[in-house]
């Protein structure tokens, strides 16, 4: 049996679910946020910045759980609370502006989540053809799957204001999906840690095989 080690294998976040969703997240806040939020306002920077703190503190807590399991586990509720502050400022947006929140059950909710993107082009693709057929439908008609061809889809230059609805829903479908993620990395990280302890844990259970065994 190979002796435990000191400092275990860490730092392979970018194998992480939620790292991927909180980064995908940060990408379409940051594009949202140019296109309908004031570049020189608050909020523009509070919103970026909240995105980019999940993502960051996913790393640094997947990087530093080497030696700290304490840190990864403050670090990963970091990022899970700036994705809420993120979660909150989408809500206030569409809130202030008297623009409905999707309800659980809007089918547009599932769609986007199967759609698995892993990009902000992908999303905007998304949302290009949620339009396409919504408006097709006409504003009083239902949401269906009514297929509509490229040259009928507007480019995202021509697209009306009503289009940040969309966006701003589907930004926070992506940031529910990440926080659930990261609720269940932060639970398991807490279970670990209450059952193997943390570095000094380690350190003292080396020494000890060490002195009974010796060198291996």
């Amino acid at each position: 049996m190979h002796p435990e080690p000191l400092i275990p294998t860490h730092g392979g976040y970018r194998k992480l679910k939620s790292f991927h969703l909180a980064q995908l997240a940060y990408d379409v806040t940051v594009r949202f946020c140019d296109r309908y939020i004031e570049k020189r306002s608050r909020t523009h920077d509070q919103m970026v910045q909240a995105a980019r703190s999940g993502v960051q503190n996913i790393a640094e807590g997947s990087k530093v759980c080497g030696t700290s399991k304490k840190m990864e586990l403050k670090l990963t509720n970091v990022a899970r609370a700036s994705l809420e502050e993120l979660r909150l400022d989408y809500e206030d947006f569409l809130r202030h502006r008297a623009l409905p929140l999707w309800e659980d059950a809007d089918p547009r909710r599932a769609e986007l989540v199967d759609q698995r993107c892993t990009t902000a082009d992908a999303v905007a693709e998304w949302l290009r053809e949620v339009y396409g057929r919504e408006h097709q439908n006409g504003p009083n008609g239902q949401y269906g799957r009514r297929q509509t061809s490229a040259s009928s889809i507007p480019s995202m230059k021509s697209i009306p204001s009503t289009y940040r609805e969309l966006a701003a829903n589907a930004a926070l479908v992506l940031i529910g999906v990440a926080c659930a993620l990261l609720d269940r990395q932060i639970g398991a990280l807490a279970a670990a840690f209450t059952e193997e302890g943390g570095f000094t844990e380690r350190l003292h259970r080396i020494r000890t095989e060490r002195r009974l065994h010796g060198p291996r």
